[in-house]
């Protein structure tokens, strides 16, 4: 079988606490909680994360970031509104006003844009 992308591997403090982080602000679902909490499945839209123990690199910045996760949207505003109104806290932008960015309560960081905004991909 030639090489296919699987999931992403995220790396928090205590996976069964930030399942919560994940599921009520994110909007993942939960799927299969293992080794007594310290492995999360975890759901959205045809992406499969797992939250597992271990401590994100520190950055300070999206920018300062080694890896971020990019998530899209075709309602920018919509969105922004109804993450805020779960408590999230923009932390800044990359390159332009609508490509925000923001990070989990461990460091993980995160883009949300509109790719329709955005143009071509280059």
């Amino acid at each position: 079988m030639p090489m296919t992308p699987g999931h992403i591997e995220l790396f928090v403090p205590s996976p069964s606490r930030a399942k919560d982080f994940y599921h009520e602000v994110l909007g993942f679902e939960i799927g299969e909680i293992q080794h007594d909490g310290k492995v999360v499945w975890m759901t959205k839209d045809g992406l499969t994360i797992l939250l597992r123990p271990g401590t994100p690199p520190a950055a300070a910045s999206y920018q300062e970031t080694a890896i971020a996760l990019v998530l899209y949207t075709d309602d920018l505003d919509r969105e922004v509104a109804a993450l805020q109104d779960r408590g999230l806290a923009f932390r800044g932008t990359d390159g332009s006003e609508r490509c925000l960015t923001f990070s989990d309560p461990w460091g993980n960081w995160f883009q949300l844009v509109n790719p329709a905004e955005q143009g071509p991909a280059s």
